[in-house]
């Protein structure tokens, strides 16, 4: 089948199939600043050998299990030997649109409203938006702004949230039978040609922020903890 590069990011490239679906080739880059990892980040600071292996393997875990739960996500199949996925085609949001779901204070919310709330905090399956934008620090941007916008419609970002908040909780308590606490996720959406939203992109230990008895584990070692 031929393979034509289309688009070359941080941790992944993406090839056209024949079939009018693409592959997703995941690479050992991650984001970081100065060689420590960071999944707030917007450039690629290290590269671990075998984390686009240890992503792709949790992201067909929990893309698989989404399915399985009747929402919507790009997944079709997997080749782990060439570290690839097989995706539906779908339209990002804009330029780009990143979702996080907080079920704890940390990161930059707490950074942002430290006057209000404590470090570690409970939050409601909290969810915000931030457009996909280096250059800007991937600015914040809420429902309404959206809409005005253009980007999509209010029924979109409800269908959005929603999706989010349940996605969230199958990872969290995926995790929490693991003994692990998720704090905080990050996602990625599309629309696909009916205007449907679904999930796409990964589901890996470097889009979370997961916690041991009170300690932060990087993803590397939440990788192997994970399928240990």
């Amino acid at each position: 089948m031929a393979h034509e590069l289309v688009y070359s990011g941080k941790t992944k490239d993406v090839f056209a199939l024949e079939n009018g679906n693409y592959l997703l080739k995941f690479k050992d880059d991650c984001t970081g600043k100065d060689g420590v990892f960071d999944p707030g980040e917007n450039s690629v600071g290290l590269t671990i050998e075998g984390v686009g292996d240890v992503n792709l393997r949790m992201s067909i875990y929990f893309f698989e299990k989404i399915n399985a739960a009747g929402i919507k996500t790009h997944y079709v199949s997997a080749d782990l030997d060439n570290t690839t996925m097989e995706v539906l085609p779908a339209k990002v949001f804009g330029e780009g649109l990143e979702v996080i779901c907080r079920h704890k204070a940390v990161g930059s919310f707490y950074r942002r409203y430290k006057q209000y709330v404590e470090e570690g905090a409970d939050l409601p399956a909290y969810v915000e938006t931030t457009f996909k934008n280096d250059e800007l620090g991937d600015p914040l941007v809420t429902k309404d702004g959206l809409v005005v916008l253009g980007v999509m419609t209010a029924e979109q970002y409800d269908q959005l949230k929603d999706m989010t908040q349940k996605i969230t909780q199958i990872v969290a308590d995926d995790l929490k039978e693991k003994g692990l606490v998720l704090y905080d996720i990050k996602f990625e959406f599309g629309y696909d040609a009916n205007g449907d939203v679904i999930l796409i992109d990964e589901i890996a230990s470097g889009n979370m922020r997961v916690y041991k008895d009170g300690e932060y584990i990087d993803p590397m070692t939440l990788s192997e903890l994970f399928f240990a």
